[in-house]
């Protein structure tokens, strides 16, 4: 097969798979494609076509993947619900992991609550919110 072929569908392959993709997954072997196909217009022989190939790829990730996943990676928006973080609230149902029970009132609302560190702990008393777990207000005794 003409080498020029290859790598022109090699770019093409690389580049489809990219598109279909909601990762980077192949960038760097397009960019690598690339310059193999340059090479080969050089007048390199196929086995360093390869070796260009796979050195561009290889320093392409290292290069720019630390970058990409930066600048990808999903930011936690806070949202109304975190302003009860650090807050105090009142056992409203014992809290007991093991029974996986437990209610606190914060705010004039309840929530369901589970306690950081498994201890039980008795309607009535006062706790801080330490984070927030879904639905569940993660507590501590104060």
């Amino acid at each position: 097969m003409n080498e020029y072929i290859f790598w022109a569908v090699a770019i093409v392959v690389f580049a489809v798979l990219e598109a279909i993709t909601t990762q980077l997954v192949s960038v760097w072997f397009i960019a690598g494609s690339i310059a193999a196909l340059l090479s080969k217009w050089l007048g390199v022989p196929f086995y360093l076509q390869l070796i260009v190939f796979l050195g561009i790829s290889v320093i392409t990730l290292v290069l720019t993947r630390p970058l990409i996943k930066k600048h990808l990676k999903p930011k936690n928006e806070p949202t109304n619900a975190d302003r009860v973080i650090g807050q105090t609230a009142v056992v409203t149902e014992k809290i007991d992991n093991l029974s996986a029970t437990g209610q606190v009132k914060v705010d004039g609302q309840i929530w369901s609550a589970r306690s950081c560190d498994d201890a039980v702990i008795e309607e009535g008393k006062q706790v801080e919110i330490k984070r927030i777990d879904g639905v569940k207000l993660i507590v501590a005794e104060k």
